[in-house]
């Protein structure tokens, strides 16, 4: 690009507003999306709608061609590239868009799961239009359920049940409305870590083996790390013993665990085997078993 085109192409990118609805023609296309050539800068193309930032809908609805006139939204301005970004599900589905963009983080919304995919939660809103596609406007990821470990998200909600949950952002991708369910619940690893202190003897049980260690569950929903032998892990020196390779300890099985460490902004919690003399699980010097948060 030469100097007096660039300056041309900076000209018109300054006058160009993230929100505001913008006109062109499609002049390519590549599995990467449509460059569109704007009205009021014929002289290149400058507008570009992503595959994500289509249409949502079935996909000959959605496809752009060469030559077709498209509207679409200003979701961002590159003036580096020369590139004003655009959003064509924004200007087909104005309702939704509009009311997904006026939520604020931190609000709570209502609402009926819809739906239990493999992917996640859809969660029908009691506000705002329904979604073209998808079964529900909110949409909760896994982790987003629940504090606690769970195998299958049905033992957390269920289709049809009523629930609450902290909107997070608008994923623009997908036109949904991010929902974290967990948000409204007391997190079990804050109120363990008021209480937790390095050295402090629990009872626990395994829950989880993996190569670098086991897990150990030493209150309702609060696991920890008991690293392997040799394993490098963040944080303060065990006290104790590490788990040695074919230490043979399995799942169900009830330990004795000092604390190591505790990490709030992480939630991890490290764990050490407590080994004592006399009776198995033993506190160290104690002559009692240990205690149980």
């Amino acid at each position: 690009m030469e100097d007096g085109e660039r300056d041309a192409v900076r000209a018109f990118l300054a006058g160009v507003r993230v929100g505001e609805v913008r006109g062109g023609v499609v002049a390519e296309v590549t599995s990467r999306g449509a460059a569109v050539v704007l009205d009021g800068f014929p002289s290149r193309p400058v507008g570009a709608v992503g595959t994500l930032d289509l249409t949502w809908g079935p996909r000959a609805e959605v496809g752009l061609v060469v030559g077709q006139r498209v509207m679409g939204e200003v979701i961002g301005v590159d003036a580096g590239r020369g590139e004003v970004r655009m959003s064509t599900a924004a200007t087909r589905h104005p309702l939704l868009w509009r009311f997904l963009r006026g939520l604020r983080a931190g609000r709570v919304l209502n609402g009926t799961v819809a739906s239990i995919e493999s992917f996640g939660v859809f969660v029908a809103l009691d506000e705002g239009p329904a979604h073209p596609i998808h079964p529900g406007v909110g949409f909760v990821t896994f982790p987003e359920l629940s504090w606690r470990y769970f195998e299958d998200p049905s033992d957390v909600v269920r289709v049809g049940e009523r629930v609450s949950g902290v909107f997070l952002q608008f994923d623009t991708t997908n036109g949904e409305a991010r929902l974290s369910l967990r948000a409204l619940l007391p997190d079990p690893f804050q109120e363990f870590a008021d209480v937790a202190v390095v050295g402090r003897v629990l009872r626990g049980r395994v829950t989880k083996a993996v190569p670098f260690g086991v897990f150990v569950e030493v209150a309702d929903g609060v696991e920890g790390l008991v690293r392997s032998t040799g394993t490098a892990v963040e944080g303060p020196a065990a006290p104790g013993d590490a788990v040695a390779p074919g230490e043979g300890l399995t799942v169900g099985e009830e330990v004795a665990v000092a604390v190591v460490g505790v990490d709030r902004a992480r939630r991890t919690l490290l764990l050490s085997l407590v080994r004592a003399p006399g009776e198995p699980g033993e506190a160290p010097g104690t002559g009692r078993p240990p205690a149980r948060w």
